[in-house]
């Protein structure tokens, strides 16, 4: 999963993104609109695995990971050069989800580029930057299908054309292509474009940390977001969140405690991303290494196989099942098999989240 940070410049997304990663950098490589990027993974947090790797102990223990890559800050200015470049387009179109880091917090040392601190209108401003952007990518692809047309008519062909140009109408009324109903046909007629108004969307206002307590007051002018399908809203403050991030787990603990913070930035914002993605996680176990796999809800157990390797996709026999649950209460998986709980499933069973699973399959 790779969720992509966003934000106007000095709107402190890049200090988010040292604090969710413990990376160390300074700005001075990001130009507005540019391309140039930073990555890295991030170990999601998950008391099961940590329990699974206390009962085993492989080895190895190998947690999910969620890459966060930092863009660099989006130009809304009005004597900006119009558009994005095509390679920060082409990056930031590869991220599942994106994450909009919002100005909340007041800095006479860090002048707002817009002159003012204002989140929602810089929300507003971003959304329109990435609505103009899918539009022109519409356009251009509806201007070669229209002209293919005129020598060689393709049932496909006019099928996408005309979901683009649905896609269009919606984007010409200012709305994101999320709040778009589309028949799973539709969806995959334009899956390939990746359009920017099309992913889940993560909006954080960085806060002062005096704001903290007021959360709830913060994000009330948020309230059409809030509701809306694949889009979560929250508050933090990332300069708080890089101190905890460089602390001890025992003095972490106490500045949680001191600022009343439930959950330090990395759980909320993963816990954000899986809610948003649907996401679930099943382990793999054994004396060599435990590990988490991150996958769809809903998805058939042929096809969680291929999270763990394509072979074993592609050979898939039988999967051996127990729940996380069934399995902490007895212990072993010798135990799970005597008492029934530990069980055999074909291709087409859902794996359920905590599901521990071992595959039989044959190349």
């Amino acid at each position: 999963m790779k969720i992509g940070i966003v934000g106007l410049p000095l709107s402190g997304k890049t200090e988010l993104f040292e604090a969710l990663t413990g990376a160390q950098a300074g700005t001075a490589v990001h130009q507005p609109g540019n391309g140039q990027e930073r990555h890295a993974v991030v170990k999601v947090p998950d008391e099961r695995l940590e329990r699974l790797n206390r009962i085993f102990q492989p080895a190895k223990k190998t947690p999910a990971g969620v890459e966060y890559i930092d863009f660099a800050g989006l130009d809304v200015s009005e004597d900006r050069r119009p558009g994005f470049s095509n390679r920060f387009l082409g990056t930031v179109r590869t991220a599942d989800a994106l994450l909009v880091v919002l100005r909340g917090f007041k800095d006479e040392r860090v002048p707002h580029p817009l002159k003012s601190i204002g989140p929602v209108r810089d929300l507003k401003a971003i959304d329109s930057e990435f609505i103009l952007s899918d539009t022109v990518l519409i356009e251009s692809r509806m201007d070669r299908l229209e002209k293919q047309a005129k020598s060689q008519k393709n049932d496909r062909d006019i099928r996408e054309l005309k979901v683009l140009g649905k896609c269009k109408s919606f984007l010409e009324e200012e709305k994101p292509l999320r709040l778009l109903d589309l028949e799973r046909e539709e969806e995959v007629l334009i899956r390939g474009f990746r359009f920017l108004t099309q992913k889940p969307l993560i909006i954080v206002v960085n806060i002062d940390e005096d704001d903290i307590a007021r959360e709830e007051e913060i994000l009330k002018p948020f309230g059409v977001w809030m509701e809306q399908k694949d889009a979560v809203v929250l508050c933090l403050s990332a300069k708080i969140e890089k101190e905890i991030q460089q602390l001890s787990d025992e003095e972490a603990a106490q500045f949680l405690k001191d600022f009343g913070i439930v959950r330090p930035v990395r759980a909320r914002l993963i816990a954000a991303s899986y809610q948003l993605m649907g996401l679930i996680s099943f382990f793999t176990v054994g004396s060599d290494e435990v590990k988490a796999w991150s996958i769809p809800a809903d998805t058939p157990a042929v096809r969680a196989a291929g999270a763990v390797h394509s072979d074993i996709e592609r050979g898939f026999i039988r999967a051996e099942v127990v729940g996380y649950d069934d399995f902490v209460s007895r212990g072993t998986l010798v135990q799970c098999r005597n008492e029934g709980v530990l069980r055999l499933e074909g291709k087409d069973y859902r794996v359920a989240d905590g599901d521990i699973i071992n595959y039989r399959f044959a190349i």
